[in-house]
């Protein structure tokens, strides 16, 4: 749920992204950084879906950075302080 929660605040569930109106890059950071350090603390209980969550995490971190109109430096992004830096 959060994973899909922040590809829609991103407004990666509509055709233009940039013009979204369920964009909201603030909620969009909290709802990252709850799921990093989600699957940061439960990583060891997730088993074979770690790897897809952790795909998923930094797929929704780099669009934050793309989305972002001043992006913040590495390791400062939403969830990065649980997972580290995202390019």
């Amino acid at each position: 749920m959060l994973l899909s929660a922040s590809a829609e605040r991103l407004g990666l569930a509509d055709p233009d992204p940039d013009n979204s109106p369920r964009r909201d890059l603030d909620e969009a950071r909290r709802l990252i950084t709850a799921l990093a350090g989600l699957i940061t603390a439960s990583g060891e209980y997730l088993g074979p879906h770690a790897a897809p969550l952790k795909d998923g995490l930094q797929s929704v971190q780099r669009a934050f950075r793309e989305a972002s109109v001043v992006p913040d430096e590495p390791g400062q992004g939403p969830g990065e302080k649980y997972t580290g830096p995202v390019y």
